[in-house]
């Protein structure tokens, strides 16, 4: 018996040895990220438009940077805050505020370089080289054509200086090792569409959908539950929300939902009398009334056309757990 003890005890110091070796290696091998690029963005007309649109619609730069009121429905950007950061959108995987994106030099990004904001949002890594979480959609991003990045870039280095010292993540394990390992390298970036392809182009502006409405393992969706819905999401109240099946299956999904219905659903809530989530009974964290303000018409048609081309997936999901509004 104590041979067999003895024999235990040595494999499980063997164990602890590998384990440790191994978060060692992570810990000091990773991320894996180029430095960043020598580039200067020139601040054109044409970028700050575009750069303001996608920001404030479907890239959702200043909607997850900024502070958000609870007490309307869909969570709107509170006025004064935009690119403050602070929020926690670290969910089940630990405490991950978004960072400070305004052009204070000590809080903020104010004293990076185009380059280094480049890589910050494509590779996800931040000034110093440590990683970013992937709440921080920089695989997303990475997808995009380069001109508009460039025109994003462009537009948050405009925005006004607020100092708010945002706290460091605090990850649990083992997503903190995970995640480590996930920044990388883009060589190859996407294109924008002409506009002719309508489903191309509501893929392109559609990609924040597939990641809040699509489950994932460890950072990757999971073949043939895209757009299925069931992603929760934990309210200020207590509350858990879920993300909705917004694939084209009929009976769980939207496939019988018309475009002109779809697009009426954002556009109502530019109604200002209408963001009350108690007379709804619950709130929620998608933000329908900040893309309501600035996306146009077309790219939401677009949208549809593209989410309606996908494989329908029967899936019903409990929307809410309520734990009382406050």
């Amino acid at each position: 018996m104590k041979k067999l003890l003895k024999i235990l005890g040595i494999l499980l110091i063997i164990v602890v040895v590998f384990a440790a070796g191994g978060y060692i290696y992570l810990s000091a091998a990773y991320p894996k990220v180029s430095a960043a690029p020598d580039i200067r963005i020139e601040p054109t007309p044409e970028r700050l438009e575009r750069g303001k649109y996608l920001a404030n619609s479907f890239a959702f730069c200043i909607d997850c940077h900024s502070d958000r009121d609870i007490t309307k429905f869909g969570m709107p950007v509170v006025p004064g805050t935009e690119g403050k950061g602070g929020m926690d959108y670290g969910e089940g995987a630990g405490f991950v505020p978004t960072s400070n994106i305004t052009s204070d030099k000590e809080t903020g990004i104010g004293s990076w370089t185009d380059g280094e904001i480049f890589r910050a949002i494509t590779s996800g890594v931040n000034k110093e080289g440590k990683f970013l979480a992937p709440m921080m959609p920089y695989p997303m991003f990475a997808q995009m054509d380069k001109e508009d990045l460039y025109s994003i870039i462009a537009y948050i280095k405009t925005l006004p200086p607020i100092k708010n010292k945002v706290p460091e993540k605090d990850l649990k394990f083992p997503v903190n090792l995970i995640f480590r390992t996930i920044p990388a390298d883009v060589n190859v970036f996407g294109k924008r569409p002409d506009g002719t392809d309508k489903i191309k182009l509501g893929e392109y502006n559609g990609v924040a959908c597939k990641f809040c409405h699509s489950p994932s393992d460890k950072g990757v969706f999971i073949p043939g539950k895209e757009f299925s819905g069931g992603v929760e999401f934990p309210m200020p109240d207590g509350s858990i929300i879920r993300s909705s099946n917004i694939s084209p299956d009929k009976e769980t999904g939207i496939g019988s939902m018309t475009k002109e219905v779809f697009i009426a659903k954002f556009k109502s809530c530019l109604d200002e009398s209408n963001l009350d989530p108690k007379t709804r009974g619950f709130n929620t964290p998608m933000a329908w009334n900040f893309i309501a303000k600035t996306a146009t018409t077309e790219d939401l048609s677009a949208i549809y056309d593209y989410i309606m081309a996908q494989p329908p997936v029967n899936n019903k999901v409990e929307k809410i757990t309520l734990q009382g509004l406050k």
